[in-house]
């Protein structure tokens, strides 16, 4: 009775992705402990964002990928629905609207986006597999440019990103010509200087800040400056857990979140930056052979998808906490405190083992 409970609650899932997750998630734990200047409530409140995304991430895992496929128009129209809701009646906090009151409590509907993009594309493309055109693109893009105008409304410039991104690597999986992308970079680049006239103060000061911290070192640059200090401090193999001074003094802001890799660097060093790489890869090249390995293009296109917002999260946080990318408000993936995020990466890497556990797909 017990192997019986034990086959069902574990068949589908991959035990290298547990492994590693479970790994990262410790890893996390740790850190978390350290950079919270050991407040246990705190650590507390990540195990339960933890409890409740490992949940997520088994019944993602339990869904048969045309399932999936089923969901993924009335997820996207959702998710559409609830951004032009926050537009209408979001709640404003700190000068950005974000989220909606449902009443039992608050929701952020672009998350739902950041799954709910790739889904609607991935479902898009697989339909239209036997005739792709250009066509299929222009009708991509547009299915991607309306939740992203919309969350880059709010502002909320780093989820924003993290949805483009995601569209992005669909459109490109699913075999858009290198010409179009080279064209689109052009136009991309051609276009900075409108882009630059639309962004929001606080936005173009980031950029500044990322060019050059030490014109606003107590202000803007402040973030950038004692993250980079804190990473530069722990050498080769760091000054050793609990020691790290910048967050024990609290000159680190936001040690818990978007800049717990700061932490992490100044008490475990590069060495220990190496490891978590080494941590990162594995999932990244885990996704991408589930990828290769799927059965149908939606499989392929959804788990591509998925492994590479993984990748992103992880380089955008990296890149802004060492002052290489703008700071951006990208947490690291399954490391800095939140649950929103954890559960939004946790039900990918149920998606992923979705795919890869449920060998045969039926096209919905």
């Amino acid at each position: 009775m017990i192997n019986k409970l034990f086959t069902f609650f574990v068949r589908h899932l991959d035990p290298f992705l547990i492994t590693v997750v479970g790994v990262l998630l410790s890893v996390g734990m740790v850190v978390l402990y350290s950079a919270s200047g050991q407040n246990f409530s705190r650590v507390g409140g990540q195990l339960l964002n933890m409890g409740v995304a490992v949940v997520v991430m088994w019944v993602a895992a339990n869904i048969p990928p045309q399932h999936l496929a089923r969901l993924a128009l009335p997820v996207y129209l959702l998710g559409l629905g609830l951004l032009i809701a926050v537009a209408l009646f979001g709640e404003v906090s700190n000068g950005a609207r974000r989220w909606l009151d449902i009443g039992v409590t608050r929701i952020q509907p672009s998350e739902i986006m950041k799954i709910g993009v790739p889904l609607m594309l991935a479902w898009y493309f697989d339909r239209h597999e036997a005739i792709l055109k250009l066509r299929d693109f222009v009708i991509g893009a547009i299915v991607l440019a309306v939740p992203v105008g919309l969350i880059v409304r709010q502002p909320d410039l780093g989820t924003s990103l993290l949805v483009a991104a995601a569209g992005c690597y669909v459109l490109f999986l699913a075999g858009l010509s290198w010409k179009i992308i080279a064209s689109m970079i052009v136009l991309g680049a051609a276009s900075l200087p409108v882009v630059w006239g639309m962004m929001h103060d606080y936005q173009r000061q980031r950029v500044l800040t990322m060019l050059d911290p030490s014109q606003d070192p107590l202000g803007s640059g402040y973030h950038t400056i004692q993250s980079m200090i804190a990473m530069g401090s722990g050498g080769l193999f760091g000054k050793g857990w609990l020691n790290g001074t910048q967050a024990r003094l609290e000159f680190l802001p936001e040690r818990t979140t978007d800049f717990v890799f700061a932490v992490y660097s100044e008490e475990f060093g590069l060495f220990g930056n190496l490891i978590l790489l080494v941590l990162f890869v594995l999932i990244i090249g885990r996704g991408l052979y589930i990828a290769a390995n799927a059965s149908v293009l939606f499989s392929r296109l959804l788990a591509g998808a998925v492994t590479l917002i993984f990748f992103t999260y992880a380089f955008v946080n990296m890149g802004m906490v060492s002052g290489v990318l703008p700071v951006v408000g990208v947490p690291l993936p399954l490391i800095s405190y939140g649950g929103t995020s954890l559960v939004t990466l946790l039900f990918g890497i149920g998606i992923l083992m979705s795919i890869h556990t449920h060998k045969r797909l039926v096209k919905g």
